[in-house]
């Protein structure tokens, strides 16, 4: 199958159809899954491939829009190959599409880390009926979804908001003085689609010795979140554990939400904080959310609290963002260029709260230095 050898769209039926790769040792799944994905007419398949020799070679002379992977291949895996197939695709998003992607495995959270967009269980070659290929589309949709063009106003970076501290005759919550040591005492992130790859680049530029808990609101289900701990530990060479109900913030130790509630910060009686498990319904629908997060930190720290929205879909954040500058904290938004999807952190930079808008490594070096931008 020969690539397209101008446009990064085919026109087919006088439709712009994003390409599509397949990278897997099957002759028979290449066969049925590009039969499912030019079934559809949004996608069509402009090569297929049966290792990553030949797929790093066709990405060489031609420019996709996805690449489908397998894991077991013969000679390199999938796994082994990810972060070469990311480079090499250059913007190309990677579905990972294996039967050793179970869903909540440590197979499908390292691929994340190592940069794939999503992950999809292959069933075996005589089960790769209509409701996989329906799946399959639908995932490359969702991976489609373009962001709403970002006002001109947006792309301002916020004058200094000393003006907007506030009173205490208001009803916002009271800030604490800034130190002269550091600007901020708790970081607390929000994520979807893309976020563990951002996150993973992130957590690369954390010094072993930096000790501010470390707060995250990752959309996964709940069986990834033991494995999605494991590996945040991993990547930031520090504790990471599942939130329970009544969890004190510690120094030094990093919290996620578990799949199954959101994270709600409460100020505890002898100056400290801890998280509470909740489970109410949220206007963005996502459980958990990013939302309510941000918002009862910001309720807690005030000025005090750094928060980062990172790669992923719809406006999951975009609220919590908006609390979290009201009350004078820092708000950073992942950069569009980096971003897997640009929903979240988009609707954030939109929106006009965000303090900076950085890729993952520049933003692990802000959270580094802990002063504001």
């Amino acid at each position: 199958m020969r690539p397209l050898p101008v446009s990064r769209y085919s026109d087919r039926d006088g439709l712009d159809t994003a390409q599509v790769l397949i990278v897997d040792d099957s002759v028979v799944a290449r066969a049925v899954i590009a039969r499912m994905i030019d079934a559809s007419d949004r996608f069509s398949v402009v090569g297929a491939v049966g290792n990553v020799a030949a797929a790093l070679e066709f990405l060489g002379r031609a420019t996709v829009d996805f690449i489908l992977l397998d894991i077991q291949m013969p000679g390199v895996d999938g796994l082994t190959a990810l972060p070469s197939l990311v480079a090499a695709g250059r913007g190309a998003k990677v579905l990972i599409v294996s039967s050793t992607a179970d869903e909540g495995g440590a197979i499908a959270v390292q691929a994340l880390a190592l940069g794939a967009a999503e992950t999809l269980i292959k069933p075996a070659a005589g089960a790769l009926s209509g409701r996989f290929g329906s799946m399959l589309v639908a995932k490359l949709e969702k991976l489609s979804e373009r962001p709403s063009p970002m006002p001109a106003a947006a792309l301002v970076r916020p004058a200094p908001r000393s003006d907007l501290r506030p009173t205490p005759e208001s009803n916002e919550a009271p800030t604490r003085p800034i130190s002269s040591s550091a600007d901020y005492d708790i970081v607390a992130i929000g994520a979807s689609t893309g976020g563990i790859h951002a996150l993973s680049q992130m957590f690369r530029a954390l010094p072993a010795g930096f000790r501010l808990p470390i707060v995250i609101t990752q959309h996964l289900p709940t069986s990834f979140m033991p494995y999605f701990a494991a590996q945040i530990a991993l990547l930031a060479g520090r504790p990471c554990e599942v939130a329970v109900d009544r969890l004190r913030i510690r120094p030094g130790r990093i919290v996620i939400a578990p799949g199954d509630a959101h994270l709600k910060c409460v100020k505890l009686s002898d100056g400290g904080a801890a998280f509470r498990l909740t489970h109410e319904p949220v206007a963005s629908g996502c459980m958990p959310s990013v939302d309510p997060m941000l918002g009862s930190l910001a309720d807690v720290y005030g000025s005090r609290m750094l928060a980062i929205i990172l790669s992923g879909m719809g406006r999951d954040g975009a609220e919590g963002a908006r609390r979290v500058h009201e009350v004078g904290g820092c708000v950073v938004a992942q950069d569009q260029q980096s971003s897997v999807v640009w929903g979240m952190p988009g609707a954030v930079a939109a929106a006009g709260v965000a303090d900076a808008v950085l890729p993952p490594d520049a933003i692990g070096r802000l959270v580094a230095s802990r002063r504001r931008p």
